[in-house]
């Protein structure tokens, strides 16, 4: 089996348009957009977020709870994702709004015993009781936000979880002496009744790295307690960082070559945020000032329109038809019309190896959730699908959501399961038709010399001076200019003032303009 051509180094650039409405960050990998994120600047609801709920109701049928966080939609919290420690969770948030817990630290806090994982929601929670919850779905459709109680503080390194002692190492760092290494270092370091989880980018780092985030996360939690004293719900007592700090944390790596941001108090907070995470990185942040836009500037703007929509195109001339409906995505990959190759079953592996590719860049750019189901050209051989099977979970190892993919079956057929915390991305690349203006109706093309006879004479019967110049579409510009006398010799002679006349492709068959001779066009309306 020949192996797969995928780069194993790939440089990132964060390419960031600040408006005064919304934040657009796309991420790039090797020049190809691969993320496109947008954050509103009166978005209250983000992954991350900590808020004191208030149980609205139980649903014993479902073993969930609605509670009221202060979103339109009622949140939704099933027991499965109440957590092991509850109890000790609920003790806490009952001893701080009281009193009874005068500081942040759990030192002396005595951990409650677990529930049990098969238990019921109206056996441990009552109705108006208040609770302390965290975003992990955003709104998604008719639905409310999805909550979690075992909450988290997460890190770049790190991420702290409170009313626990377990220490867990990033199963992606493969040294046996490096886990070892950082477990033994995080024990030694970790409050207690804290639980850590080391991530993969806390490969090789110093204890003085780990140690500042560790603080740093404490702070965290310190203003969670904060928040809590007194509090009523619903209220936020936590935010997650914006979108592009959240980003950075996650992504950044050895391989991030540049940001780039238009708006200059964000590329302030970028460099300053980078200068706590990533001293040596600061300077690639830069400061984009031109009068082009910066979307258009590095190519993003041609990137979305030709990524976006029904159908995706690849280099090949294949092409995958993407579809959705509300229980699952189906993508079809097509040869297209040039699928070429002395041999056919090569020819069919080579544009399902491409269109696995870009698929995976596809679900990663809409942030496409739940049930995917892919319809590949047809292979009968089974070394060829095994092939596939392999590029398409190399090509989703870049993706952060979690996925889970399954061979080909025997109809051909490729199912994948993936992560949905956040509304799937949806563009619409659409224009407004230049010639009926979004009506569907154009002027009839006979009428158009009539309606340029009326605008000339209502021109110069209202004293316009000077060089007139008439503008319309090749077409029509033709017909002015046809035989003798034509339509401009006629102008003469009726109002004795020679009409220029100039073809301009951009314009539609039923376009015309007048400009004087400064070129300013003449508006008549």
């Amino acid at each position: 089996m020949r192996e797969p051509k995928l780069k194993t180094t790939v440089e990132k650039e964060l390419i960031i348009n600040s408006t005064p409405t919304e934040v657009e960050i796309a991420l790039l990998e090797d020049s190809k957009l691969v993320e496109l994120h947008h954050q509103k600047t009166n978005n209250n609801f983000s992954v991350g977020d900590i808020f004191l709920g208030k149980i609205i109701k139980t649903m014993p049928n479902l073993n969930a709870a609605f509670v009221d966080i202060g979103h339109k939609k009622e949140a939704f919290l099933h027991y499965t994702d109440l957590g092991p420690k509850l109890k000790s969770l609920l003790k806490y948030t009952n001893n701080v709004m009281s009193g009874g817990q005068n500081t942040p630290s759990l030192d002396a806090f005595k951990i409650e015993p677990e529930i049990i994982k098969t238990g019921k929601m109206d056996q441990v929670v009552v109705k108006r009781q208040p609770i302390l919850v965290q975003i992990l779905k955003e709104p998604i459709s008719t639905k409310g936000p999805r909550l979690s109680c075992e909450l988290t503080i997460p890190g770049r390194f790190l991420v702290l979880t409170p009313f626990s002692d377990v220490v867990a190492v990033s199963k992606k760092i493969a040294n046996a002496e490096e886990r070892k290494r950082l477990k033994s270092l995080i024990e030694s370091i970790k409050p207690k009744n804290f639980g850590v989880i080391v991530r993969t980018a806390a490969e090789g780092k110093r204890i003085q790295d780990l140690h500042e985030e560790l603080a740093m996360m404490q702070s965290k939690w310190e203003d969670v307690f904060n928040q809590l004293q007194g509090a009523k719900p619903p209220a936020k007592l936590l935010s997650e960082l914006d979108k592009t700090s959240s980003i950075l944390r996650d992504i950044l790596s050895d391989s991030f070559n540049r940001i780039v941001v238009n708006d200059k108090q964000l590329y302030q907070n970028i460099r300053h945020f980078l200068g706590n995470i990533a001293p040596d990185k600061v300077e690639i942040a830069q400061l984009h000032n031109k009068n082009k836009p910066i979307f258009e500037t590095f190519g993003v703007t041609r990137q979305i329109k030709s990524s976006f929509g029904k159908t995706a195109t690849m280099p090949s001339g294949a092409y995958v038809v993407i579809e959705s409906t509300e229980a699952m995505h189906v993508i079809d990959v097509n040869s297209g019309h040039k699928m070429t190759g002395a041999n056919q079953e090569e020819a069919v592996l080579n544009v399902n190896i491409e269109a696995a590719e870009e698929i995976a860049r596809q679900l990663r750019l809409r942030d496409i959730g739940g049930l995917i189901t892919i319809d590949f050209i047809d292979m009968r051989n089974n070394e060829h699908k095994k092939e596939l099977f392999k590029v398409m979970r190399d090509a989703m190892k870049k993706d952060r959501a979690q996925h889970t993919i399954l061979p080909l079956s025997k109809f051909g057929l490729m199912q994948i399961t993936r992560q949905r915390v956040r509304p799937e991305v949806k563009i619409n690349t659409s224009e407004q038709c230049p010639a009926c203006q979004g009506t569907g109706k154009v002027t009839p093309q006979v009428l158009v010399t009539d309606l340029i006879e009326r605008d000339l004479k209502f021109i110069l019967e209202s004293g316009a001076k000077g060089k007139l110049i008439l503008k319309t579409h090749p077409f029509v510009h033709a017909f002015l200019k046809k035989g003798l006398p034509n339509s401009q010799m006629r102008w003469y002679s009726k109002y004795y003032k020679w009409i220029g006349l100039k073809p301009d492709n951009s314009y539609q068959v039923s376009d015309y303009k007048f400009f004087n001779d400064t070129d300013d066009e003449i508006r008549l309306s």
